[in-house]
């Protein structure tokens, strides 16, 4: 409840079941991150689609990956849009380190010291009931490389 008596908004929550991008939530609600990709040629597909942009097949699915990747950029967000995000957080764009083509988004609260290429593992956010969004964070005593 917020001060004046009134229910606070909830998270904003993504649609579960499209039939192009619902392999991504069903892998996460596993606590797996997953990306598109051509079982023919190997391609990632980012963002998903059900036919491969380099060689044409139809053959496409989802491939786990290990959840570690390197922060490619990230920008701090001031101004609140939404009630359910206060401010300040950083939008993060990490590389995935085995599917380096893509990049996945995700948020750090506040004003976190980052540094491009820095260590990032995937973690496992609730935001409801059977919805778990995949989130990124420095990963913990790793070195930055030159």
């Amino acid at each position: 409840m917020s001060r004046a008596g009134k229910t606070q908004p909830g998270r904003l929550v993504p649609v579960q079941d499209d039939p192009v991008t619902g392999g991504f939530w069903e892998a996460a609600r596993r606590r797996e991150l997953a990306v598109c990709a051509c079982r023919d040629c190997g391609s990632v597909l980012h963002m998903p689609r059900g036919r491969c942009r380099d060689c044409g097949s139809w053959n496409v699915g989802w491939r786990t990956l290990s959840g570690r990747g390197r922060l490619y950029s990230w920008t701090t967000v001031e101004h609140q849009v939404h009630p359910a995000y206060p401010t300040p957080y950083t939008l993060v764009l990490v590389e995935p380190e085995d599917a380096p083509t893509a990049r996945l988004v995700g948020s750090l609260p506040g004003r976190p010291d980052l540094v491009a290429g820095q260590p990032m593992r995937v973690w496992f956010e609730k935001v409801a009931e059977g919805v778990l969004l995949p989130q990124w964070a420095p990963e913990a005593g790793a070195r930055v490389s030159a």
